[in-house]
């Protein structure tokens, strides 16, 4: 193939592409500014291609630009998340990364791949927002958002007996809690009634998952961001600061970033935070609930665990026991949760059936006590005016995979009917499956949104 054919081929390519590739020669010239980055920095092609970046970024000094360090310094940049000012003077949020092309030991060009987080910054800001509003109304007593306390928590199980027990020895203590936990265990419920029996329970309880925002924001989203510390930045309280003398659940803590782990055990240390992009230095006192779903040693083992984190964190640990080894509590648990959805979907189911009972108490149960829930809640909403419930209301295991064998007689109830039932059947087990969420379950029914939520005011689901 030859030379320029094979350009032509990695222009086309780098248009199509989902992040934004800008491409510096070794004079600092722009030669490859593909759409994405176009869209991404609100300027057109051809007013950056062939120009020099130092006029097209009048804004921008050399040391802040990744690109000219990489060009000028050989400076490798990656994940950077980027605030700063287009030709236009728009501000533009992006996490970069830049790399020096070096040939024949000489720096021939730069590339920086860019990608979006303007809306993730509307997000993280949004969320900071959100816990706030929940303190807001807890000061005023105006509304209560729900409270979990050991009362609320259901079993008669020794090893779940023995978790409770060392709860409440830790709710009288500030010491820092680590909880370990199989998905669905109720981690956070525990945590909840560790700070409302402590004498914090006047004081936040604030909850972050550290797996659910970008490494680049989580950092922001602790310790807050300072006015200046760069463009666009403003003075903003994150969540420790905002859970001062309280409580903060840091759920899935081996998902945060190794490198920001070892920040936040500084902050352990010295029981003072700074924040992103400030010089302050500002006291906090928090108590920290941290929570895994796999075993602490495989997470130290595979990098994604500072071991000198856990055993900081580790003061109080306790181990919450799968579904499967306390057996004895399943029925307990699926009589509560059938008075809960009784009361939600106002029907009036009093009883289990003994085939039902054996169904559920033969079944592993991988989600634990929150896949338990999602069962019953299944079949209290398919209950039509039945008192109890049988084997044909607990659908479990791979039941859902054959979802046309449906628990009715064809023949005696006709058409109509019959598919109504299936219809309805199929929109609880995927609402059941995602936990109510709708838009997750109208992709599984590969139906559009809105239809769902129709369907669903149908049916009274």
């Amino acid at each position: 193939m030859k030379i320029r054919e094979y350009e032509f081929i990695m222009q086309k390519v780098l248009q199509v592409v989902d992040e934004g590739v800008h491409v510096l020669d070794r004079e600092g010239n722009t030669i490859v500014y593909n759409e994405a980055m176009s869209r991404l920095e609100k300027m057109q092609r051809k007013g950056v291609l062939k120009r020099p970046f130092t006029e097209v970024f009048k804004n921008m000094s050399a040391e802040e630009s990744t690109l000219l360090q990489a060009l000028h310094h050989m400076k490798v940049t990656l994940n950077k998340q980027q605030t700063y000012l287009n030709r236009d003077g728009k501000v533009i949020n992006a996490i970069n990364s830049t790399i020096p092309v070096i040939y024949n030991d000489n720096v021939i060009a730069a590339i920086e791949v860019s990608k979006d987080v303007t809306d993730i910054r509307k997000m993280s800001n949004t969320i900071l927002d959100l816990h706030k509003e929940k303190l807001e109304p807890e000061k005023t007593k105006a509304h209560r958002i729900r409270k979990y306390c050991f009362d609320n928590l259901i079993g008669q199980n020794k090893k779940f007996l023995e978790v409770i027990s060392t709860a409440k020895k830790a709710a009288k203590s500030t010491a820092s809690v680590f909880l370990y936990g199989e998905t669905g265990t109720g981690k956070e419920l525990i945590a909840q009634s560790i700070h409302f029996d402590s004498g914090r329970k006047e004081r936040p309880f604030l909850a972050q998952n550290c797996a659910a925002l970008p490494e680049s924001l989580l950092e922001g989203i602790l310790f807050g961001t300072a006015k200046g510390g760069f463009t666009g930045a403003i003075d903003r309280e994150g969540l420790f600061e905002q859970a001062d003398g309280g409580t903060l659940l840091l759920d899935e803590i081996s998902a945060m970033p190794y490198e920001l782990q070892g920040k936040l055990l500084r902050v352990l240390q010295e029981d003072y935070i700074r924040r992103v992009g400030g010089t302050e230095d500002i006291p906090i006192d928090v108590r920290i609930i941290a929570t895994i779903n796999e075993r602490p040693e495989h997470l130290i083992q595979s990098g994604k665990l500072r071991k000198d984190l856990y055993y900081r964190l580790n003061i109080i640990g306790i181990d919450l026991p799968p579904l499967r080894e306390k057996k004895d509590d399943i029925l307990l648990l699926a009589e509560k949760f059938i008075e809960k959805y009784n009361k939600r979907y106002g029907k009036n189911v009093t009883s289990i059936s003994e085939g039902a009972k054996e169904k559920l108490l033969h079944y592993d149960y991988p989600g634990n006590v929150r896949e338990l829930e999602n069962i019953i809640m299944a079949a209290i909403s398919m209950a039509d005016e039945e008192l109890q419930l049988t084997e044909k209301h607990i659908l479990i295991n791979n039941e859902d995979k054959d979802m046309t064998k449906g628990p009715y007689d064809f023949s005696q109830v006709g058409m109509d009917w019959y598919l109504e039932q299936m219809e309805k059947e199929m929109i609880t087990l995927a609402l059941a499956k995602y936990s109510g969420n709708v838009s997750k379950s109208a992709d599984y029914l590969k139906i559009k949104r809105q239809t769902l939520q129709h369907k669903m005011k149908k049916y009274q689901l």
